[in-house]
């Protein structure tokens, strides 16, 4: 997208594009949808771009990249200034989780049920600069983190670094990179506003003094694993003495802090939106209600089809 101010404007300049892009594609009998993973693509016969960046990184990183034929959805939000994005950066990772959970639609990997509610974010993490963000203590330190990985040849940009957060120096942005492609617009905007309610939320509880919702990177690691694993079934390890909490619960607790500044932000329908996903289930679970009922993973890409056609929840449980 262009620069949107909120959840609907992201979500307009997304239909707008999809209409273009429908059209192209009826006319040359193509169809478009949107998950994690395919549920039975193998990514041994899909061609690589034959842009130079993506042949260098095939040639250089071998198989974790020609094995990437996954997706997902990308949200860049605006803050003020370097120290507030070191700042929100190591309390967001506390919400990966969520994001992941709600959005997890890659339970179906090389035409085989993986377990997982995301196989994505497994497949992903092989990668050399993937998966969680080091903590960083200030701005200093990640551009001595990032001096380092180019004057080791080990990256040629920020782009490079594929973290499922990372700050954007040249967009002034923290992107959130962990959520699996959505197959519907409106669980699209629905995770967009909870992305920016939640960088706000954070951004003011800095400056304002307050501490910020911090977990042990042991913890954190452990919570996006449960979250790729069980979805919204997961329990969250919510201290160092092992407590848990449900991640559902989490969810709402999360969405009910949020709900004063989505107002302000013109977000509290996609906000809503969240609770749709809840009830409905998330993709991972729809793609295995359609595989129960018909031991059909075409009808599983069908429905994922449909769902992107028509904005409309396809074979929820």
């Amino acid at each position: 997208t262009g620069i949107c101010k909120t959840a609907a404007d992201a979500r307009s300049d997304l239909q707008e594009a999809l209409d273009r892009l429908f059209s192209v594609c009826d006319d040359n009998g193509w169809d478009l949808m949107s998950s994690g993973t395919h549920p039975f693509a193998d990514w041994r016969k899909q061609v690589v771009s034959p842009h130079p960046r993506y042949q260098d990184l095939v040639d250089r990183i071998q198989l974790p990249a020609r094995r990437l034929a996954i997706f997902g959805i990308h949200f860049h939000v605006g803050v003020a200034g370097p120290e507030t994005a070191i700042a929100v950066q190591n309390a967001l990772v506390t919400y990966l989780p969520h994001l992941l959970a709600l959005s997890a639609s890659s339970p179906y990997w090389q035409g085989a049920d993986s377990g997982l509610a995301s196989s994505r974010a497994s497949i992903f993490e092989v990668m050399p600069t993937a998966g969680l963000p080091y903590r960083m203590d200030n701005w200093s330190e990640f551009v001595r983190y990032m001096a380092a990985l180019q004057a080791s040849r080990a990256i040629e940009t920020v782009r490079e670094i594929w973290t499922d957060i990372r700050p954007h120096p040249d967009f002034g942005t923290l992107e959130i990179r962990i959520c699996d492609g959505a197959p519907t617009l409106t669980e699209i905007a629905a995770l967009a506003a909870l992305t920016q309610c939640t960088v706000v939320w954070l951004t003011r509880l800095y400056d304002s003094g307050r501490a910020l919702p911090i977990l042990s990177p042991w913890i954190v690691r452990e919570n996006k694993w449960r979250a790729a694993r069980f979805g919204l079934d997961a329990d969250l390890i919510t201290g160092s003495d092992g407590s848990l909490k449900p991640l559902l619960t989490s969810v709402r607790e999360l969405c009910g802090e949020l709900v004063p500044i989505a107002t302000e932000l013109g977000c509290t329908k996609e906000l809503d939106d969240i609770e749709t996903i809840v009830a409905h289930g998330p993709s991972y679970r729809r793609q295995r209600a359609v595989f129960e009922s018909t031991n059909s993973l075409r009808a599983v890409v069908d429905a994922l089809v449909r769902e992107l056609r028509t904005d409309a929840i396809v074979g929820a449980p």
